[in-house]
C-alpha cells in the first residue's frame, strides 16, 4: 500500500486516479472553497486542508501512517505557465511562484515519491527557468528525478492534452514514461454515446440516460449508474447561436461570416480554439475554459453540458461537482485526467 498527499488538488482528478491503484489518499490542500467542495463530496476519507498553502505548517500531516510508502503529488496553479497565456507568462505573476510552496511541503514531509505535473507550457516559460527551479529545488532534497511530457490520448482518454510530469524517488529510482495504453484513439462519439439529448441552457442536474452504453470507455466510466449529474449547459444568447450555425465539425471562429463577428474589437487575436466544434469521430482539443472559448458540440448547436466535459476528460460518471454551473466548468477544465493520472501511478508502484 502507498499513501498520498495531493497539493493543490482542484476537484481531485488525480486522487482519483491514485484511488483507483489503491493509493490511500489521507491528505488534500485546495484554496478554492468550490473545489474544495467538489473534492470533499467525492473523497470523504481524505482530510481535507482548505486554505491558503502558503499558511500550511508541516504539523498539519503528521497523521501520516509510519513504515507506509508516502507520495506527495499535484501541480501548482498553471494559467501562469501556459502558452494560450500571453499577457503575464513570466516571472512577474505571483502564481508562478506557488511551485516554492510545494518544495517546501516535500522538504518537510520528504515522501518517498513526488509527482510533479503541469502544463507543456512550464518548460518554455522564462526560457526553461521554473522548470529548472522545480528540478533544481528537488534534486536538493535528494530525489532522483525523470521528467516526460504525456498525451492523454495515448492513455485512453478521449482528448489531446499535453501534461508535464516530473516523477521523483527518494530512494535512487528513477521512472521512465509509463507505456502507453491507447493504440487507436477514443472518439468523443465514444465518450458522448449514451447521454441525455441535451439543449441549450439545460438546467436539470440529474437525468436518465438516454441510452445503453455501448464503447468500452463509455461503459467504464458509467458503470452501474441509471441516473447521472452534471447535465447542465451555459444559456448561449441568441447571436452566439447563430454563429454556430456557420461552423462544422472541426471548424471554428473561421467559418463565421464576419459580419456576425462585428463585436469583436480584433477578431484576428482570436486562437483556433475560439467557437470551435469538436469532432466526433476524433479525440477531443483541450478542456481547458470550454464556456469562454465557446466550445461547441459536434452535432447539436450548444456548449457542453459539465458531464459531456467530464467525459472528455475521463471522470467517473459517478464523480460529482459542486457550486454554480461556472465553477463546475472551470473545475473540470482544470483538472488532470483521472485515467491518463492513473496510468503513470499505476508505473511508479510497478517500478517501487
Amino acid at each position: 500500500m502507498m499513501q498520498a498527499i495531493d497539493l493543490f488538488s482542484g476537484a481531485g482528478g488525480m486522487s482519483v486516479g491514485a484511488q483507483a491503484c489503491g493509493i490511500k489518499v489521507r491528505y488534500a490542500v485546495e484554496f478554492d472553497p468550490n473545489a474544495a467542495a467538489t473534492f470533499a463530496l467525492n473523497h470523504p476519507s481524505t482530510k481535507l486542508i482548505n486554505q491558503d498553502i502558503r499558511k500550511i505548517k508541516s504539523n498539519e500531516f503528521s497523521n501520516l501512517e509510519e513504515n507506509v510508502p508516502t507520495i506527495v503529488f499535484g501541480g501548482p496553479p498553471c494559467q501562469g505557465f501556459s502558452t494560450s497565456n500571453q499577457k503575464n507568462r513570466g516571472a512577474t505573476n505571483e502564481h508562478n511562484w506557488l511551485f516554492k510552496e510545494y518544495l517546501r511541503i516535500v522538504r518537510k514531509v520528504r515522501p518517498d515519491w513526488v509527482v510533479f505535473e503541469n502544463v507543456k507550457g512550464l518548460i518554455e516559460t522564462e526560457n526553461g527557468y521554473f522548470l529548472e527551479a522545480v528540478l533544481k529545488g528537488l534534486k536538493r532534497v535528494g530525489y532522483k528525478l525523470n521528467h516526460f511530457v504525456l498525451n492523454s490520448a495515448e492513455y485512453g482518454v478521449p482528448q489531446r492534452r499535453n501534461r508535464l510530469f516530473i516523477v521523483g524517488s527518494l530512494h535512487g529510482i528513477e521512472v521512465s514514461p509509463p507505456p502507453k495504453t491507447t493504440k487507436i484513439p477514443i472518439t468523443v462519439a465514444e465518450a458522448f454515446e449514451d447521454l441525455p439529448n441535451l439543449e441549450n441552457g439545460a438546467s436539470i442536474n440529474e437525468m436518465l440516460y438516454a441510452l445503453a452504453a455501448k464503447s468500452g470507455y463509455a461503459k467504464a466510466l458509467r458503470g452501474n449508474l441509471k441516473i447521472s449529474s452534471g447535465h447542465l449547459v451555459t444559456a448561449n444568447a441568441s447571436h452566439i447561436l447563430e454563429r454556430y450555425n456557420f461552423i462544422p465539425q472541426g471548424g471554428n471562429w473561421m467559418d463565421i461570416p464576419k459580419h456576425l463577428m462585428d463585436n469583436y474589437a480584433n477578431i484576428s487575436r482570436c486562437h483556433t480554439g475560439i467557437y470551435k466544434r469538436l469532432r466526433a469521430d476524433e479525440p477531443s482539443i483541450v478542456i481547458g475554459n470550454f464556456r469562454k472559448n465557446m466550445l461547441i458540440h459536434p452535432w447539436k448547436n450548444r456548449g457542453l453540458s459539465v458531464r459531456e466535459a467530464a467525459r472528455l476528460q475521463s471522470f467517473p460518471d459517478s464523480f460529482q461537482f459542486a457550486g454554480s454551473i461556472g465553477f463546475q466548468q472551470q473545475q473540470v477544465g482544470n483538472a488532470v485526467p483521472p485515467v491518463l493520472a492513473e496510468a503513470l501511478f499505476k508505473h511508479i508502484l510497478a517500478n517501487h
